[in-house]
């Protein structure tokens, strides 16, 4: 198609990442985000949980050549470093070896470095400037500054990568009905801090972890930053009996509380009810759409699209999976917007909703059922399968978090191993009680082997249906960059 204009609704993490791939491919590119520049403001405390970057984000910005300056900024962690209320903390590691870890990084941090890398290719960010109206059929749109002031601009292709709460998305609704869905999760989240330790940079606590405070119904986590201090997000129902943040209305109620529940935790924050009355109570919810895009005119991406809750760690991974999807449709030879959209929605939306599942399930896993000991079997019995049978079995979270396979495949086979793992564990709930020859025995003649992790066309067979209601995406655009996933491992 013809290299044409393109306007972009938001210039946050996605939006920038987006930006900078179609200049790159020769796109003409201008950015609108109602909020300043984050390079002038700097992070604005208690309004973002700490990012984690995994392979699928570290191979899209290895296509951006953005990898290695962005783990420069990045903290790794090995694992979950668990917190009983009665018991010492261990490390639950998320892979087998230091290969398989994922990355801290800040909000701000990564979006000034992805902004600045969008305008030495050549994109205009234009901050401050608010989408007020979008006149689909004229194609102009309407935007206003902090002032009231309003201007127009001609659009002829708009993209929209301006959060959960999109102006476009809502524009594009009011033109024609994208069949909206919002499930809240009835929880929120409170952010606090623990500070570098006095007169240092030095952590106070073991910095290569995520640490969790599981408690049933409610977590507290922390996440390390370069700086040496730790963003630590306290998890809560919203409304109903104690403890929510209802009843935890400001810190002298929740000094209590969090004297009684995390012990450790909170004489580690020194500011605690500081942060606890300054900073907001956010909200999760996830983001369902039946339609991506109206024609070849606009299209959303990320979380305008599929916004989903922070518990697997993967809302920025699969955000940026969608940029480099789109932008490789946009810039296939013999392919207008209208296909390019239709096709980008038809291969990413089975992955998102995949990963919308998976979200929800690890939220319940990390505050419930890490210190779960029928979990804590499965989790011992599925490391063994993985060290005996490397081609049969991979725990989800690792199918999820390092390789690139479709999440719509990991949420598959994560299930059927599942499955498998509570039958071996029915007879004897023990795992050191199986016998793993048999248990291996039987996942080799149950399950099929799983595909090379690094080949495309085994991805793709993998998802291949077998009946026509189980149709699942099979393009290549599915999974950019798989054979090469790898690369830079031995720098992480």
């Amino acid at each position: 198609m013809t290299r044409q204009a393109i306007t972009l609704i938001g210039g946050g993490l996605v939006g920038a990442l987006v930006a900078q791939l179609l200049a790159k491919r020769g796109f003409s590119v201008e950015v609108f985000e109602k909020r300043p520049d984050p390079r002038r403001i700097g992070h604005i405390r208690g309004r973002t949980i700490n990012l984690a970057l995994a392979e699928r984000g570290l191979q899209a910005l290895r296509t951006a050549g953005l990898a290695e300056r962005a783990l420069q900024k990045s903290v790794m962690m090995r694992g979950r470093m668990v917190h009983p209320l009665d018991a010492d903390p261990g490390l639950q590691r998320y892979g087998v070896d230091d290969n398989e870890v994922i990355w801290s990084i800040s909000r701000s941090g990564l979006n000034s470095l992805l902004i600045d890398a969008a305008e030495a290719a050549g994109v205009t960010f234009h901050f401050g400037q608010s989408l007020a109206a979008a006149d689909l059929d004229s194609q102009r749109i309407a935007l206003t500054d902090e002032h009231g002031v309003r201007r127009e601009h001609n659009a002829s292709l708009l993209i929209g990568a301006d959060g959960a709460g999109s102006a476009l998305r809502a524009a594009m609704n009011a033109y024609q009905p994208l069949g909206i869905c919002v499930e809240p999760l009835g929880h929120g989240y409170k952010e606090l801090e623990i500070p570098a330790m006095a007169g240092s940079e030095r952590f106070a606590i073991e910095p290569h972890a995520l640490h969790i405070w599981p408690r049933a119904s409610y977590m507290s986590i922390a996440t390390p930053n370069i700086s040496g201090s730790f963003n630590v997000t306290l998890f809560l129902p919203l409304h109903g009996p104690h403890p929510s943040f209802d009843t935890l209305p400001d810190a002298a109620a929740a000094s209590a509380f969090f004297r009684q529940e995390f012990p450790d935790l909170y004489p580690q924050m020194p500011r605690f009810a500081e942060d606890y009355d300054s900073h907001p109570v956010g909200t999760i919810a996830t983001l369902y759409l039946d339609s991506w895009h109206i024609d070849g005119r606009a299209v959303l991406l990320g979380d305008a699209a599929h916004a989903i809750g922070p518990f697997h760690g993967q809302g920025m991974n699969c955000g940026f999976e969608d940029a480099v999807v789109l932008t490789d449709l946009l810039a296939a030879s013999k392919r207008d917007a209208a296909d390019a959209f239709e096709e980008f929605q038809r291969i990413r939306k089975p992955n998102s909703d995949a990963i919308a599942a998976m979200t929800q399930e690890n939220y319940i896993e990390m505050r419930d059922s890490v210190a779960d000991p029928h979990y804590l079997a499965k989790l011992e019995l599925g490391k063994q399968l993985a060290r005996l049978a490397p081609r049969y079995f991979m725990p989800r979270y690792r199918l999820v978090t390092f390789t690139l396979l479709p999440y719509a495949y990991a949420y598959e086979r994560g299930r059927a191993q599942d499955q498998l793992l509570e039958q071996l564990l029915r007879d004897a709930p023990n795992p050191h009680d199986v016998s793993l020859d048999a248990a291996v025995a039987t996942l080799k003649a149950t399950l099929p082997r799983l595909p090379p992790l690094r080949s495309v066309d085994a991805a793709e067979v993998a998802l291949r249906p077998t009946t026509q209601e189980q149709k699942l995406p099979m393009s290549r655009f599915a999974y950019p960059g798989l054979a090469s996933a790898g690369q830079a491992r031995g720098n992480q």
